[in-house]
């Protein structure tokens, strides 16, 4: 039996050193809800979980455009389903200005209201949505994933010949009235096909959006796996350490009282 070392109380004391620092790391998991309060818990999962973490804000990102996509395409339809209902007044008007019971004062008053329509045609091709033209003709590139990849959306062009011809038309004629009428079919062929476009983008730009959403939870499961705290284990785990720290002080001091043996020998 010795005095100046004793090794019981060493033993005792680095046990009950890994046993604090054990449940201190438990308490701090089970506080913050992640299994990885720092890079030593987990170097390589962290890591991983930068990356994924760093894929989802990218996929936010492209979310946001293309919710911004639709809005536009959305606004876009909003206008032509307003000049199809401009140019199937225009083709009535273009009809009634060839009857032959109307006279020239007659066809002036259709002319006037076909002129009107005329102009809010030519001016909604002008309109833009947050300073980006509507109906330039130009296709947009949406960002449709985190890698940048992008979709590129059918531009509609309000400002081309099918539609200039018959908003420029004059109907005060017979002979004008008939050349309005088959320009003005000609702008509703070309009208139906750029709606149809319209409505092809919002229907592949609203597939992007929902996939995006997907991936978006499946990384998001894929990261809770590496970070997450599992709450009932860790407890469990948390209850184990605080047992063994508070026998482990017991235990050290008792480690402690031995040399206190000694003095019955040199008594």
């Amino acid at each position: 039996m010795v005095i100046n070392t004793n090794l019981s109380a060493q033993n005792a004391a680095t046990l009950l050193m890994q046993s604090s620092s054990n449940l201190s790391q438990s308490l701090q998991r089970l506080s913050s809800g992640s299994k990885i309060t720092s890079p030593a818990d987990d170097s390589a999962g962290l890591a991983v979980s930068m990356k994924l973490n760093a894929q989802m804000a990218r996929i936010d990102g492209a979310t946001n455009n293309v919710n911004n996509a639709v809005s536009f395409a959305q606004t876009q339809d909003g206008y032509v389903s307003q000049i199809n209902s401009a140019l199937s007044r225009m083709s009535e008007l273009s009809v009634l200005a060839q009857d032959v019971t109307k006279t020239t004062s007659d066809r002036q008053l259709y002319q006037q209201e076909f002129h009107a329509l005329g102009s809010y045609i030519n001016n909604v091709s002008t309109k833009d949505f947050n300073g980006v033209s509507l109906f330039d003709g130009s296709t947009l590139n949406v960002t449709t994933d985190s890698e940048g990849n992008t979709f590129g959306m059918t531009g509609i062009n309000l400002a081309s010949a099918s539609y200039t011809t018959a908003t420029a038309d004059d109907i005060t004629s017979l002979s004008g009235a008939q050349t309005a009428l088959t320009d003005v079919k000609t702008a509703i062929s070309a009208l139906a096909s750029d709606r149809a476009n319209i409505g092809s983008n919002e229907e592949s730009l609203s597939y992007y959006s929902n996939q995006l959403t997907a991936l978006k939870n499946n990384l998001s499961a894929a990261n809770s796996q590496i970070t997450d705290v599992d709450v009932a284990q860790e407890s469990t785990n948390y209850a184990k350490q605080n047992i063994l720290v508070q026998t482990g002080t017991a235990m050290l001091a008792q480690a402690n009282s031995l040399p206190q043996s000694v003095l019955k020998l040199l008594s």
